[in-house]
């Protein structure tokens, strides 16, 4: 029989595109498996373009309220008959689903009872993506190999680029804007720019978007227009890209974009800068003490 394997990610974006390596690796460890990935909607369209699930479950976080929700995502776990579940949320959310198996399954996690728990002391001052290696260590994943993010690519002729280009990410989450760049620099850092930007963001983001394009009118506002995967391929495509601390920073990060990435002391890029072949970080307190100079000297040499 065909073993069945569930792997637990729910949110966010960020945490998300972490996770590539760890699903590449459980992949590779169990390559005649039948994966399923239990997530939220927000990511079932590039999950499903990803190589590594076989199924891709977009209702992992039904509210605790709706009680018929739970009942049904509890029946379809139990019924599934996993005989291994990775929980890479390792949330309490997460670790409670454990329950909805019927306590069954290997589990790999935080959750009580599991067969291979992640229990290291040290595990909330690991980076993401070492805390997650760690854990799949303890659960016989001992290879690693790098996430192929060939399948990362959209159709970006709507967009009608230049065929030089940078990303901006100027947005962050609206509750912690003290992860922000004052939109003010990115304004003034794209106006000294020798090539054309391209600003993404969601649709709230868009007067940021409208900041940086009065200071240089030829930037091109992608504020609330692309999908994931369309990101995705911005960042196979750009020649740099400088982002706060935020989801589709670390897309166009993985997707192999030059990145220049910004902190301040809302979060920690000891545990979570964005991981990709050509990430640098610059970090002040407050964030807005990063200069545009700083940030232009990081970028790399036009070409």
């Amino acid at each position: 029989m065909t073993p069945r394997i569930l792997v637990i990610k729910l949110s966010a974006l960020g945490d998300f595109v972490q996770a590539f390596g760890p699903f590449a690796a459980i992949r590779s460890r169990h390559p005649e498996a039948r994966i399923v990935l239990l997530t939220t909607p927000p990511f079932v369209g590039l999950a499903r373009r990803a190589p590594w699930f076989d199924e891709v479950w977009e209702d992992g976080r039904p509210s605790w309220s709706d009680l018929a929700a739970v009942a049904r995502l509890a029946l379809r776990l139990r019924r599934a008959r996993f005989s291994r579940v990775y929980d890479l949320q390792t949330s309490g959310r997460s670790s409670r689903y454990r329950l909805f198996t019927g306590a069954a399954p290997e589990w790999s996690g935080i959750a009580r009872g599991a067969s291979h728990p992640h229990d290291n002391p040290d595990r909330d001052r690991m980076h993401t993506l070492e805390r997650q290696r760690d854990q799949l260590r303890r659960a016989g994943i001992e290879a690693f190999p790098d996430a192929d993010l060939a399948w990362l690519e959209e159709d970006l002729t709507p967009f009608n680029l230049p065929p030089r280009f940078g990303l901006l990410i100027p947005g962050a989450s609206p509750h912690r804007p003290g992860k922000r760049w004052p939109v003010e620099r990115f304004a003034a850092l794209a106006a000294g720019l020798d090539r054309p930007v391209a600003v993404l963001g969601g649709p709230g983001e868009r007067t940021l978007a409208d900041t940086i394009r009065q200071a240089a009118p030829d930037a091109l506002d992608l504020t609330g227009r692309t999908s994931l995967a369309q990101i995705g391929a911005l960042g196979r495509r750009a020649a740099f890209a400088v982002g706060n601390d935020t989801g589709p920073t670390h897309l166009v990060a993985a997707a192999g974009c030059p990145s220049v990435v910004l902190f301040g002391d809302d979060s920690d890029p000891a545990l979570a800068a964005p991981h990709g072949p050509a990430v640098s970080v610059l970090r002040a307190s407050p964030i807005g003490a990063i200069g545009v100079e700083q940030v232009r000297a990081a970028l790399p040499p036009a070409g």
